[in-house]
């Protein structure tokens, strides 16, 4: 009984030590930190960087790609059907040689690009993410 009573009297004198810390800390709710000036300047250049770029890293699924004859036409009628289906999506179409590709939604990770996968996979089943470049005109 003697130990419970003396780690009630030190739990007690610990929160009271606390709360007089805490009154002779008082900011008017700022809040005051330092900071190395490396972190300053590595913020800066990357502010300066992200200015620059006109893309950022993502994923869409391809849903076709094919190259040969009539792989241009495929690929449109491949485009049209899928809007058809999922109207309001985001479709693209492009080549990059020998193959057309047709590529679908704007996805920040693959994590959203597999569930849209999973979406349209009964339609698609040979559809498959991949990572891209996304142009910043293309996210609205």
């Amino acid at each position: 009984m003697n130990l419970r009573l003396w780690l009630l009297v030190c739990f007690i004198l610990f929160g009271i030590s606390c709360l007089w810390a805490q009154e002779g800390n008082t900011s008017d709710g700022k809040v005051e930190y330092i900071q190395d000036e490396r972190i300053v300047k590595i913020e800066e250049q990357y502010k300066k960087m992200n200015q620059r770029s006109q893309s950022v890293d993502g994923y869409r699924v391809q849903i076709f790609f094919d190259s040969g004859s009539n792989s241009k036409k495929r690929a449109s009628d491949s485009m049209e059907e899928f809007i058809s289906k999922y109207p309001g999506s985001r479709v693209f179409l492009s080549f990059k040689a020998p193959y057309y590709r047709v590529r679908v939604g704007n996805f920040r990770t693959l994590a959203e690009a597999v569930g849209y996968q999973k979406k349209i996979l009964g339609d698609y089943p040979n559809a498959f993410p991949v990572k891209e470049k996304i142009s910043f005109k293309e996210l609205d």
